[in-house]
């Protein structure tokens, strides 16, 4: 029985993953590298839920419980208590290997271990723990305390046990979950993120500025956000990292990531949280960059 949740990564997807937890009544043991980024994701719960509260969503009561049911910490060995893991590293493989090495010798035996890769096989990822049958992936969507989906995704090993406690947790966060295969980017990005490379490609290719592309999609498909919009609240490394997994995996030449992609990523304009992408976000409102 899952009592206790671990989440590695005190990022935008960990913090939220977090949250979700805290308030369904889980206690929640919120990690990262340093004590100041674990900190920092208590920091963007709590004022995550203090809008809430003010939404008239949540009330100040359940916003202080959920609260006092997560603790930051930086040290992996105070994960040892938990009956589940989450990994929401970073989308490098490198790196999620490295913290499951890590992770695995601290961790009680029968304890699950998630990963919430966007687009990495849990098949691979799996094999680099001390438990496979015990491991699966569970994607949540961004931002985590607002999206209703949750990827479920078994590698070849994952037990029905593993499955069968994933989908129950999915259930009592009041998400939905649906089923993906262990394929390249599972379903949502494998749809999604070609989508964005094509609106780059269009936008490299000169077809349409920025915004011409963005409110093309948003009136003429009736998208909430434009395709270059959303690229940046993702984060253009994130995009090339899932398009990266798609070429590699698939091996074809229509998921080759767009060079103005790679471009803005190798320029460090990763989107919103680097302040500037397809978007220029340093000023009062966001100014198109191309």
């Amino acid at each position: 029985m899952i009592r206790t949740i671990g989440v590695i990564g005190a990022g935008q997807m960990g913090s939220g993953i977090a949250q979700v937890c805290a308030q369904a009544g889980y206690e929640v043991v919120l990690h990262d590298m340093s004590a100041e980024r674990a900190e920092a994701g208590l920091a963007t719960i709590n004022g995550n839920m203090a809008r809430q509260v003010a939404h008239g969503k949540l009330d100040e009561a359940g916003r202080k419980a959920a609260l006092t049911r997560i603790s930051g910490v930086s040290d992996l060995e105070k994960l040892a208590g938990c009956d589940l893991v989450i990994e929401a590293a970073t989308e490098d493989e490198t790196i999620k290997r490295k913290i499951y090495g890590q992770l695995c010798p601290v961790l009680n035996p029968r304890a699950f271990i998630a990963t919430n890769t966007s687009s990495i096989s849990i098949t691979r990822l799996a094999a680099a723990t001390d438990r496979p049958g015990r491991f699966i992936g569970i994607h949540f969507m961004n931002p985590v305390p607002v999206m209703k989906l949750v990827e479920l995704v078994r590698g070849i090993a994952t037990e029905d046990a593993t499955f069968e406690a994933a989908r129950d947790l999915v259930d009592k966060l009041g998400k939905t979950s649906t089923v993906a295969e262990d394929f390249p980017a599972f379903i949502v990005n494998r749809i999604l993120l070609p989508m964005i490379n094509e609106a780059i490609y269009t936008l490299y290719e000169g077809v349409g500025s920025v915004l011409a592309i963005d409110t093309a999609m948003k009136l003429g498909a009736n998208h909430p956000m434009g395709p270059l919009e959303l690229a940046d609240f993702i984060g253009l490394d994130t995009c090339l990292s899932v398009m990266q997994v798609l070429h590699d995996g698939l091996a074809d030449s229509k998921y080759r990531p767009c060079p103005l992609l790679v471009k803005y990523v190798e320029a460090g304009w990763l989107g919103r949280k680097s302040g500037r992408g397809f978007y220029d976000y340093r000023g009062e409102k966001p100014v198109p960059t191309r």
